[in-house]
């Protein structure tokens, strides 16, 4: 990673990130450990955690907004299956709540280069 890339990343793991990580530990045990100056991103660059962004409107890197977008639709196909699991502690209606999220984050990482 050079310091000449004026592109805004994804982070590979963009439904898994480490800021949500990072949040939901803090909310849950009082602990907030430090962000990473350098991540992976959906592009396979490394690149500084602030040159990164979950929102749609700000990623500029193409590579980035396809891999999030294909990441968010997996995503919500696994919702959907878990919530008709037998047993699952997240019910039908909970998961299509959640999987559509998703697919509509999805489409707005497709269409937010358009």
């Amino acid at each position: 990673m050079d310091g000449d890339d004026p592109h805004i990343h994804v982070e590979s793991k963009v439904v898994r990130g480490v800021a949500a990580v990072r949040d939901m530990m803090a909310s849950t045990f009082g602990l907030a450990g430090d962000l990473p100056s350098l991540v992976d991103t959906g592009c396979g660059l490394r690149a500084p955690y602030a040159m990164t962004s979950p929102r749609p409107e700000n990623v500029t890197c193409l590579a980035c907004r396809e891999h999030a977008r294909l990441e968010h639709l997996r995503f919500a196909d696994e919702i959907e299956r878990i919530g008709r699991m037998a047993g699952s502690t997240v019910g039908t209606a909970d998961a299509k709540l959640a999987a559509d999220r998703h697919r509509d984050l999805a489409e707005r990482f497709s269409a937010a280069g358009s």
